[in-house]
């Protein structure tokens, strides 16, 4: 496992890059409305992007297409902008990386389409909670699982599944750097459960179903769907860790 602690220095250029990707997920929040297809939804999220001077990170990653990931309803991540037409009653997750001056930030949030379900509404203000919940061990001195279990208890105090499949990560140079941020509590006996200390910069991203936590790849290679069709929501946002409380590199007001 390689861990890179950031310099001062390196912290700033986080912090701008995060500071453009947190504005390109409020800008593809803002654009979810009945009638638009995903691929204007990224548009939006991608203009703003280069008009801010950095670069989509996304695009060419491992041959993906766009700019973000646009997944809706029981699509967790990765979806695929393209022509799918969002409704009322849906529920939209923009999922996107930004690259400045060699320096990624990553952020993702589900949001709704008009007027959605309660249950769709409480799925997703308990993917936000429990990032909070997570938050809470994003300190010197606790480990990675203590975040990873701290959202897995949230989340299923609400009856609702944490994804296995996927997990969040280190971030930095790279979109996926160690450590591994499970959103469960593995067995401790697997390693990767690293202490936390000042300087890491860290992805904490519950992805969570509505139904089973067990999740298939459609046949596009991307799109990441619930087996049993279930709801699913993303939230996450990339933090440092400092020599007291967390900080949210890509907190934005509106999310």
């Amino acid at each position: 496992m390689m861990i890179t602690i950031k310099s001062s220095r390196e912290i700033e250029l986080m912090r701008q890059t995060c500071r453009i990707a947190a504005g390109a997920r409020s800008v593809g929040r803002q654009a979810i409305r009945d009638g638009l297809t995903t691929k204007e939804i990224n548009r939006a999220a991608h203009e703003y992007i280069v008009k801010s001077g950095a670069v989509p990170t996304q695009i060419g990653f491992e041959g993906y297409p766009a700019a973000t990931c646009i997944s809706v309803n029981d699509e967790v991540i990765h979806g695929i902008p393209g022509k799918r037409v969002v409704r009322n009653g849906d529920i939209v997750s923009v999922d996107l990386c930004t690259t400045w001056k060699g320096f990624v930030g990553d952020c993702a949030g589900t949001f709704p389409c008009g007027e959605v379900s309660p249950e769709a509404r409480r799925l997703m203000d308990t993917a936000r909670k429990a990032f909070f919940e997570g938050l809470k061990y994003a300190r010197p001195g606790y480990r990675i699982y203590d975040i990873s279990g701290a959202v897995q208890d949230c989340v299923e105090s609400e009856g609702f599944s944490v994804v296995r499949a996927f997990v969040g990560h280190g971030i930095g140079r790279s979109m996926h750097e160690d450590p591994e941020v499970p959103n469960y509590r593995p067995d401790r006996r697997s390693g990767g459960n690293p202490r936390l200390v000042k300087g890491m910069t860290i992805c904490i991203e519950p992805m969570i179903t509505a139904g089973d936590y067990d999740v298939r790849i459609l046949n596009d290679g991307w799109t990441v769907v619930t087996t049993d069709h279930s709801l699913a929501a993303h939230y996450e946002n990339t933090v440092l860790i400092t020599d007291g409380e967390p900080e949210i590199l890509t907190m934005s007001d509106d999310i």
